[in-house]
């Protein structure tokens, strides 16, 4: 290929993610490796059920359609234009085609050779993430324009990673209201606004004696056409309202309302009987149905979750985000990736909680909106791991008040301790059989309390202070002042230091679970009670790899990392010499987490028990690997804790 093609090549691709990712030098690489196709109108590019090509492709001119062919005849699933690239779902996914690329009109295509990606996917981690997050979305064609997913995830916390690159699955079903706030143009605005502030609505549509909508006033309208020049609110609504209407039926399906919405930059749309202006009101569709309507992606989930306060809504959108957990854990995406996407969801969820019972207690407790406070999450969701809805863990943590105050700040701090709890288990979380929640006072209390729990259980690590230490250290502050978690770290540091032998306690607390497997290499199962005969995932795997890890992090004085693959693999980089291990250890525990996730999704259960019997040959072996480290790091426990000596 001639240099000037090459360029040309490069330029276009430059232009469209991931290719926008890419140094010059690896997009010169790609561009001097495209095959350019030409197809003419009528022709297919392949089949579906085709065994997936060597390449994915990416348009350059023309227009293809993505078909899917059933006994009901053909469905357009996708339309593709310029910079669309697709056929990645085969490519990344080692299987056939899912639909068929029909070419409406004359094409040119870049057919990209995978051979060529294989090493910018291990060395651009941006890149690699584009494409998992696609798969992972169940995307068969991948934009440029990703836009209102994108910006979701993006404004939500773009320090956290480049997650946004999440696009929307599944568009079938479309929320929207029927019950549609509505007034008579010689309506005043102020009564208007007043309708809509008492509907607690961002719109109201303007109609005449046969239910026609002549317009529609909005939240912004009010801002820009009466606030800002100054408008009288005695004036009628038809002198400000925007007319005439955009309207459409209905039954017009999602991507013809969404995609109206795009091309006129509507925030809400009015749905007629006929989709005619002179047709009754029938609905209205908001930007925020649209984001309720469109998929179980990250980007999606956490913006209704955002935009929302209504607990019935919260519910719906965490079932959901358990089928994006299932697809991902099926399709074997990044375990880190899907427990940072599961975290920030529920993290979203506690923050909206606050933030509902807030709105109903500082009326009556005004005084506590200046006193500085956190919510903690514990145990597997403090470290970031909770990816099923089971126990919560979780505690209130606020500054010392002066003595006046020191009764109010602890009615007001329980009351909002359990309401928060009681919007968590509305959504669908387990309770804490021990009861360590924010609902239970004891575990709500101030920073100087708190510190002395800490030193107690330090200073007196009996067996029940021990099993407390392995809830409470790998608390988080999920909302709220993190300089008072700050604080609290930093006392249970120097706590520690000046007590090194609780390290000792630590370590035989860490080591009382026996190992996984018993003496004829099988494994060792409950021997009574409803889960007879069965594998307890969590006590007998799990804990010992998370007490361990927390042990060794401890050690070393590590503070701000909770994940217990994050602490191994920190624990890696600390001790060269058992680096080996440490990584084993890291990605032993992903897969015990993957395995337990989908147990708990497809028996209903919080996936703790396991039935060995039901186990394939490769996973009873994928487990049984899963296991070794475990024998290994314990022995090392034993040795530099010196348990054998300490025992007598």
């Amino acid at each position: 290929m001639s240099n000037v093609i090459v360029n040309r090549v490069a330029e276009f691709l430059k232009r469209f993610p991931p290719f926008s990712f890419l140094e010059k030098a690896d997009l010169d690489l790609v561009a001097k490796a495209v095959e350019i196709q030409y197809l003419e109108k009528g022709e297919t590019l392949f089949h579906q059920g085709d065994v997936a090509r060597p390449h994915f492709f990416i348009l350059k001119e023309g227009i293809i359609h993505l078909v899917e062919s059933s006994s009901k005849g053909d469905e357009i699933h996708e339309v593709c234009d310029e910079g669309d690239v697709f056929g990645v779902l085969a490519l990344l996914g080692k299987r056939p085609y899912l639909l068929t690329s029909k070419v409406v009109e004359n094409c040119l295509i870049y057919a990209i050779p995978v051979a060529i990606f294989e090493k910018i996917l291990e060395e651009n981690s941006r890149v690699a993430l584009f494409f998992a997050a696609g798969f992972a979305a169940g995307q068969v064609v991948v934009r440029q324009d990703l836009s209102e997913g994108q910006r979701a995830r993006g404004a939500f916390k773009s320090a956290s990673g480049d997650h946004s690159l999440l696009i929307f699955s599944d568009q079938s079903q479309i929320n929207f209201s029927e019950k549609v706030l509505k007034c008579g143009p010689d309506t005043t605005i102020q009564h208007a606004a007043k309708l809509m502030a008492d509907a607690q609505v961002s719109s109201i549509v303007i109609c005449d004696e046969n239910d026609f909508p002549q317009g529609i006033l909005t939240d912004k309208d009010l801002r820009s056409r009466v606030l800002a020049p100054g408008i009288s609110t005695k004036n009628p609504v038809w002198a400000v309202m925007t007319s005439p209407v955009i309207t459409r039926k209905k039954q017009d399906g999602f991507s013809n309302l969404y995609l109206t919405m795009i091309r006129h930059r509507l925030h809400h749309l009015v749905l007629t009987v006929d989709g005619s202006e002179q047709s009754p009101v029938a609905g209205i569709l908001s930007d925020h149905d649209v984001f309720l309507s469109m998929g179980n992606s990250p980007a999606v989930l956490i913006h209704g979750l955002m935009n929302t306060l209504e607990v019935s809504d919260m519910r719906i959108i965490r079932d959901r985000a358990e089928q994006m957990l299932l697809y991902y854990l099926e399709n074997e995406i990044s375990m880190e990736f899907v427990a940072s996407v599961m975290t920030e969801i529920n993290d979203v969820i506690i923050s909206q909680a606050l933030e509902i019972v807030q709105q109903k207690l500082l009326t009556d407790y005004p005084e506590m909106a200046k006193v500085r406070f956190c919510f903690l999450s514990m145990g597997s969701e403090g470290r970031e791991e909770q990816l099923l809805r089971t126990d919560l863990d979780n505690a209130i943590l606020y500054q010392d008040v002066p003595e006046k105050l020191k009764a109010e700040a602890s009615e007001y701090f329980q009351k909002l301790g359990e309401g928060i709890v009681e919007v968590l288990l509305a959504c669908g979380f387990d309770p804490c059989p021990g009861k360590i929640m924010a609902s239970n006072p004891e575990w709500v209390q101030p920073l100087s309390v708190w510190k002395n729990y800490f030193s107690e259980w330090i200073l007196h690590p009996s067996p029940e202070a021990l099993m407390k230490v392995s809830i409470f250290f790998d608390y988080r502050a999920v909302v709220g002042s993190k300089a008072l978690a700050e604080e609290l770290t930093e006392h249970i540091y120097q706590e520690i230091a000046e007590k090194q032998i609780f390290l000792n306690f630590l370590a035989q607390n860490a080591l009382k679970n026996p190992p996984p497997l018993g003496f004829f290499k099988d494994f060792v199962v409950e021997k009574s009670g409803e889960n007879r005969d069965q594998f307890d995932i969590k006590s007998r795997a799990m804990l010992p790899l998370t007490d361990l890890a927390r042990l060794l992090v401890l050690s070393h004085r590590i503070v701000g990392i909770n994940n217990t693959f994050k602490r191994f693999e920190k624990l890696s980089e600390l001790e060269p010499g058992n680096s080996e291990l440490f990584s084993q250890a890291g990605k032993a525990y992903e897969i015990l987490m993957r395995m337990r996730a989908l147990e708990g999704l497809q028996t209903r259960s919080n996936g703790r028990y396991i039935q060995p019997k039901s186990l394939g040959k490769l996973q009873r072996q994928l487990l049984k690997n899963a296991f070794s480290p475990i024998s290994e790091l314990q022995e090392i426990v034993n040795i530099r804790f010196q348990l054998d000596y300490f025992r007598r």
